[in-house]
């Protein structure tokens, strides 16, 4: 069995893979404070709940942008005698024609290989996550960049937190775009205003490449926007857990 992991700024995403198949899904809280072993006890936890044996990995597939825990995720497969394929930037399985490849983090590089593999063509892959990321992939596999955009979920707790008076409500899809009352009007100006960002942004992009392409979504909220968007989109919530496995199997 392989464990995909994707280490966010925000959340862990992990993926048990037999083969192709994923068996199991898991999200824990981006947290630099746990030790090595509260870790390890918590993904023991979580796989024995679903009826697997942590100790029965074969390997594991890792991307993180948080060194810190980087390093210590590392060391939690360590101990079980597991090895662990880091996909790192500089040893990219796309090429990134970007000014610096460092800069690009590995879950964007994951998004754009399980995207190129499954769509082919002209791709833009939407991520909203920690931030809102926009990752154009040529037909040719070459990762040609992108944009970094605030994300939903952070946006909105931070309101929330800065103003006081606002009740905390669920961000869900409204009645109408003009709200009738203060829930309305949040909702509103999230999730309509946001999908009117991400299909500007697809607008832009489009124009810039002057040819069609394909759009796929992932993010915890992207089952939320695809139906707002003008044109189709895929939505492939575990698209980054996917890259992985792919970025392990090519590489194997």
């Amino acid at each position: 069995m392989l464990l995909a992991v994707d280490i966010g700024n925000t959340q862990i995403l992990l993926g048990l893979y037999q083969g192709s198949t994923l068996l199991g899904h898991w999200r824990l809280a981006t947290d630099t404070r746990k030790t090595r072993d509260e870790y390890f006890l918590l993904l023991r936890a979580l796989t024995h709940q679903e009826g697997f044996i942590l100790e029965n990995l074969e390997a594991v597939s890792l991307a993180s942008v948080v060194p810190p825990l980087t390093v210590l995720w590392k060391e939690v497969f360590r101990s079980l005698g597991c090895p662990v394929h880091l996909l790192d930037p500089q040893e990219s399985p796309l090429p990134l024609l970007v000014d610096n490849p460092r800069e690009v983090g590995a879950d964007r590089i994951a998004n754009a290989l399980a995207a190129h593999r499954k769509y082919g063509g002209y791709t833009v892959v939407v991520d909203f996550g920690t931030a809102t990321t926009f990752d154009v992939i040529s037909p040719e596999g070459e990762y040609l960049g992108g944009a970094i955009a605030p994300g939903i979920m952070v946006s909105w707790e931070a309101l929330l937190q800065k103003a006081s008076r606002l009740a905390q409500v669920d961000l869900d899809i409204p009645p109408g775009v003009i709200g009738k009352n203060t829930v309305s009007s949040l909702q509103s100006g999230f999730i309509f205003g946001f999908a009117s960002l991400t299909e500007g942004m697809l607008e832009r992009i489009g124009q810039e490449l002057g040819c069609p392409f394909k759009r796929v979504l992932t993010g915890g909220l992207s089952y939320l926007m695809a139906p707002l968007l003008k044109e189709e989109a895929a939505v492939e919530p575990f698209l980054t857990l996917e890259g992985l496995r792919i970025f392990y199997e090519e590489m194997s």
